[in-house]
């Protein structure tokens, strides 16, 4: 038998072999399904645990405007108690149906109190980087307790 008629016998026989392997991997019984959507939106515009990860973060920050067919939640300012002469605004941004680092952008404004009045101030780039990872990470838990039926 030539080589050429090897290679076409092999790949004659191998759907039949395929086929085989892989109704002996199953064992006759029926794998669990993975939950394709899990990671998806499920009622809302946007991704439902980048969502809930979110609103449950900034929770102790009055809101301003919550879109969740759009992904926009923004509070108003929110002076920390600890630090009366300060005050932060948030404009989070979920842009993406899927649970990823770049489906989330925070956006952050400061101002400080000098003479009575409120000045604009920087804001760390650490700062909206640290509260992304806080979303993200939340997230993934929601979702990671999802499909293990604890969510």
């Amino acid at each position: 038998m030539s080589f050429s008629a090897a290679i076409r016998a092999s790949l004659r026989l191998a759907p039949v072999v395929a086929l085989g392997l892989l109704a002996a991997c199953g064992g006759g019984k029926a794998r669990p399904k993975a939950d394709l959507a899990a990671s998806k939106v499920t009622t809302i515009g946007v991704n439902s645990y980048l969502w809930r990860a979110t609103l449950e973060t900034i929770s102790f920050m009055p809101l301003l405007q919550t879109d969740s067919n759009g992904g926009v939640i923004v509070t108003d300012w929110y002076i920390n108690p600890k630090s009366p002469g300060e005050r932060m605004k948030l404009t989070v941004s979920i842009l993406d149906q899927d649970l990823r680092a770049d489906a989330l952008r925070v956006a952050a404004s400061r101002q400080t109190n000098q003479g009575g009045q409120w000045i604009e101030a920087p804001v760390q780039a650490a700062t909206t980087q640290k509260l992304e990872e806080i979303i993200l990470t939340r997230a993934r838990d929601l979702r990671r307790m999802a499909v293990n039926g604890q969510g």
